[in-house]
């Protein structure tokens, strides 16, 4: 019987230039070894490898100057980071390393915002575009950013949200942008999207609010597509509507220069995954020059909006398998000692592929295998790929080498949508996350930037404690009891 380096030989091209095997048979990521990272920090464990946030920023900036430069464009390109993809401080921190902006979307980036402007992460230069559906508190603080000087510019989600900065903006000059709803894709539940303003009030809304207006001044048209950019014809459609809706404003607003892309670049989910990133921001940058050529007016600065593809590749998380379970004649499970459901809440809810591959015993023959969570949930399970209706895993036997597997790209999203930090479905614990970098030299640093989530946390979320620890708390199980424990949702890790 093929082993399961056999597999991946015969079904895709590997090694790649982030995954590929040591001399033990064992999986690295981007030259990381995994295995060195799970005797250290054990499973379940949520990885981040930071060079990966800045060499997609530094990649998209290239093919942008490259698309640039090969149509002789005339507007310049600004780079932003979608923050809901992921707040946490040490991605935000890289992100700002690449001399980028950001991207907000609710009331509580804005203290985030501040934290960054006090220890110098960011300057008043800075742009900070303000999207989403706005409540009180969130124009509030905008207003306030404007006030002070900061370059912030809201995105006008509905009609009445300009009136908020009439009473609240006190800075002579408030740049907008005006989103525009896009049609949403033909098999959506809705024909157009409920965010931004109809194609048919922008005009209406400028005329009546901001043309004659001595504080306002309209800057930026925003268009967002939920799928991201896609070379299908659906995108171009919308793209071309929204470019010539630039144009019909440009001639009648002479402060309007600049168009904001949002919806990014995508990540891979397969190692099959074949996208030619550079022959999509050519097309982009061609279809805006041709249009507004055709139209007579000047090409707009390009702003995009890239969360996923910021962040996504640069995460992983790690699962031992902990059991196989043979639940009829064909169906075999091994059970994982985490959940996708809390883990992974994409796979769950939206039936989010990622890369999957052993972490070792690749030499070993493998089999078809189901990949069950630890919650009670029967939507808690993983069975297929991106790229295959099955999933292949080697074979092991209870007593030999441990098997560990791995789920790879998943560094957006994932925490904010499973509640990092409270309560989870079955009381499954957060499990530790660490930092990979790597320095000038080559060098692989490892950092802990969370411990796995403790019961007593949970306790007081629950209303049965403080969030001091209690002495009778019992102490950290070895992962041997662990391993061996009932309830994993009620031991301390």
């Amino acid at each position: 019987m093929k082993n399961y380096i056999d597999l991946i030989d015969q079904t895709i091209e590997f090694p790649t230039l982030e995954f590929n095997i040591d001399e033990n048979n064992e999986l690295m990521f981007n030259n990381v070894p995994l295995m060195d990272i799970i005797k250290q920090y054990g499973t379940p464990l949520k990885i981040t490898y930071l060079p990966k946030i800045g060499e997609h920023i530094e990649n998209a900036k290239r093919m942008f100057k490259n698309a640039i430069k090969k149509y002789n464009y005339k507007g310049n390109y600004t780079y932003c980071y979608c923050t809901k993809s992921s707040h946490f401080r040490f991605v935000v921190e890289e992100v700002l390393s690449h001399n980028v902006h950001l991207e907000t979307s609710s009331s509580y980036d804005i203290p985030i915002i501040r934290k960054l402007y006090d220890e110098g992460k960011i300057s008043k230069s800075t742009y900070i575009l303000c999207n989403g559906y706005k409540l009180p508190l969130y124009t509030q603080y905008i207003s306030e950013l404007i006030n002070e000087g900061f370059n912030c510019i809201p995105i006008l989600d509905n009609l009445k949200e300009i009136d908020f900065y009439d009473k609240s903006v006190t800075a002579e000059t408030v740049n907008l942008g005006i989103r525009i709803a896009t049609d949403e894709e033909p098999d959506f539940a809705f024909y157009t999207s409920r965010l931004g303003l109809r194609y048919s009030d922008v005009m209406d809304l400028y005329k009546n609010k901001i043309q004659n207006s001595s504080k306002y001044k309209l800057k930026m048209l925003h268009f967002f597509i939920n799928t991201g950019i896609k070379d299908s014809a659906y995108y171009w459609s919308e793209l071309s509507r929204f470019i010539y809706k630039y144009c019909e404003m440009k001639k009648i607003c002479p402060d309007l220069d600049s168009i904001d892309l949002g919806g990014g670049l995508p990540i891979q989910t397969s190692l099959q995954f074949n996208y030619d990133y550079q022959a999509m921001i050519d097309e982009i940058v061609e279809s805006i020059s041709w249009i507004c050529n055709k139209n007579n007016v000047p090409v707009p600065n390009i702003f995009t909006e890239f969360g996923s593809y910021t962040v996504g590749e640069s995460g992983a998380v790690l699962y031992e398998i902990i059991d196989q379970k043979l639940q009829n004649d064909k169906e075999l499970w091994y059970m994982i000692d985490g959940s996708f459901i809390t883990q992974l809440p994409d796979s769950w809810g939206m039936n989010q592929k990622y890369i999957m591959l052993p972490v070792n015993n690749w030499g070993s023959p493998y089999q078809k295998v189901n990949l069950g969570g630890l919650t009670c949930d029967s939507m808690d399970f993983y069975n297929t790929e991106a790229h295959s209706s099955d999933l292949y895993l080697p074979i092991f036997e209870e007593g030999q080498e441990r098997q560990y597997v791995g789920f790879f790209h998943t560094g957006a999203y994932q925490e904010s949508l499973g509640g990092y930090g409270g309560i989870q479905h079955c009381l499954i614990p957060a499990p530790k996350h660490v930092l990979v970098d790597r320095l000038e030299d080559g060098t692989i640093t490892t950092q802990l930037f969370a411990s796995a989530q403790e019961s007593y946390g949970m306790l007081n979320i629950l209303g049965y404690g403080s969030t001091e620890k209690a002495e009778s708390q019992p102490t950290v199980l070895s992962q041997e009891e662990v391993k061996h424990a009932e309830n994993l949702s009620l031991i301390e890790q």
